[in-house]
């Protein structure tokens, strides 16, 4: 994906510029037992362009405006509203709107209407035509309570690419005024059954802008990008039992990673990308695997005669936290990442699956059963402190954003599986655009370099 940036600082005078593992997979593991077509991604044409459903308050919400840009209309996306979008669904903004008139990153706006009208943060810009055919979307960033500039870029891209400008607005945007990375130009993929045919899909962190990477009429589960983003990892039934395959987003290629006796599930990737875990069968009972990407033999990492599977790495690579029944019922343990002894995490209830940690290690996610139902709870690791945050009961495969400031999980609302995310307080949640279908499996793609 071709994409630069400039400072507008260089660019105009003065501006200075200031961070999947489902509950169905843990009781299949006792049953498991035509060809897929892949490729390069093919694109969902009929996905909605733009759309955004945000439920709940915040506590606290910066108030912010976007000032129409100039030239907006030159452009097929609606670059402001795309940026709105994603910061609204951050949970961390409200938006105002804006006074008719348009306000590009050259002038110096009049602040104080923008102050009568409480906003403390607003965005203006504007969209041209390069010779060369490209875009240069260019935009501006105002403290408007300080009366402050707080810079901006210029973006340069093909037609393709205005919603990763868009999305890249928001990051700085979030940066500047919350001080972490945003993660509105990182993407995600899950799985879709729609009748007999099941698709992986990769995606914008808001869900739109859907490619197939992956078409099949046997089941695809278990998706988990690679750390930097560049693969996937999934099983696939097409060989009529489970195997696991690395899949390059790129250009399609496929290597296939692991097909030993019994089954292969749950692949999770090492933070350093050189190696992999997975649940295989090879001694009769599920248990947890060492693998090469690469190929080789695997190295086995649990010992016990229980259920071992759902392994999850910390983002240090010390620890990897799994599911197992060795207890009586599935609980979450953690142990060291070469293997070793094992210590429970999870005590409250007796059905504890799908384990997620947080990229900076504070959090954990998972799903624990509740009656006849499955909802998402999230555990403060130091304290052991926990707290469901959904009022829906069919939750599955939470996946942290690379911030640490999101849930990305699937379930059921109003009769129909979605995609949603939730603030980790479950103050706000969002429901993401998807493919027509069942939705399942997603997982939260990591930082891309710009």
């Amino acid at each position: 994906m071709s994409f630069e940036s400039k400072p507008l600082s260089t660019l105009l005078c003065g501006a200075p510029v200031g961070p999947a593992r489902t509950r169905r997979s843990f009781m299949a593991l006792g049953a498991l037992g035509a060809a897929a077509g892949g490729g390069l991604l093919t694109p969902l044409s009929a996905m909605a362009q733009f759309r955004v459903e945000v439920t709940g308050v915040g506590l606290t919400q910066i108030p912010f405006s976007i000032a129409p840009f100039r030239g907006a209309e030159l452009a097929s996306q609606n670059i402001p509203a795309i940026v709105r979008a994603d910061l609204e669904r951050s949970g961390q903004f409200r938006p105002i709107e804006a006074p008719p008139g348009v306000i590009d990153e050259n002038a110096r706006p009049d602040l104080a209407p923008w102050r009568d009208r409480s906003v403390d943060a607003l965005l203006t810009g504007s969209i041209s035509r390069l010779a060369d055919g490209r875009f240069d979307v260019r935009f501006r960033l105002w403290d408007v309570v300080r009366a402050q500039d707080m810079g901006g870029l210029s973006f340069p891209v093909p037609a393709s690419d205005l919603r990763l400008a868009a999305h890249r607005i928001a990051d700085y945007v979030y940066e500047r005024l919350i001080g972490d990375k945003g993660v509105f130009s990182t993407r995600i993929a899950y799985v879709s059954k729609d009748g007999n045919r099941f698709n992986l899909w990769v995606a914008d962190a808001d869900g739109e802008n859907a490619q197939s990477a992956l078409a099949s009429p046997e089941p695809i589960i278990s998706p988990v990008w690679s750390p930097n983003g560049s693969q996937l990892a999934y099983v696939s039934f097409e060989a009529r039992k489970p195997v696991i395959y690395s899949h390059e987003i790129a250009t399609g290629r496929r290597r296939l990673v692991a097909t030993f006796r019994g089954s292969n599930s749950a692949p999770a990737w090492a933070p350093d990308g050189r190696q992999m875990v997975a649940t295989l069968t090879l001694a009769g009972q599920s248990q947890i695997y060492a693998l090469d990407p690469a190929g080789g033999q695997p190295r086995r990492l649990t010992q016990s005669s229980s259920i071992d599977t759902e392994p999850a790495y910390t983002a240090d690579g010390q620890f990897i936290y799994f599911v197992s029944d060795r207890g009586g019922s599935p609980q979450v343990y953690r142990m060291p990442a070469a293997g070793g002894p094992a210590e429970r995490v999870t005590f409250t209830g007796n059905y504890n699956i799908s384990p997620a940690v947080s990229p900076d290690g504070r959090w954990l996610a998972y799903v624990t059963r509740v009656g006849s139902g499955y909802k998402l709870q999230v555990m403060e690791l130091a304290t052991g402190n926990t707290a469901s945050v959904t009022d829906t009961t069919a939750d599955e495969s939470p996946s942290f954003a690379p911030n640490s400031r999101l849930i990305m999980y699937a379930t059921r609302v109003s009769g129909r599986e979605s995609l949603m995310t939730t603030t980790l307080d479950g103050r706000i949640k969002t429901r993401l655009a998807s493919a027509p279908g069942n939705v399942r499996e997603p997982d939260w793609g990591p930082f891309l370099s710009a």
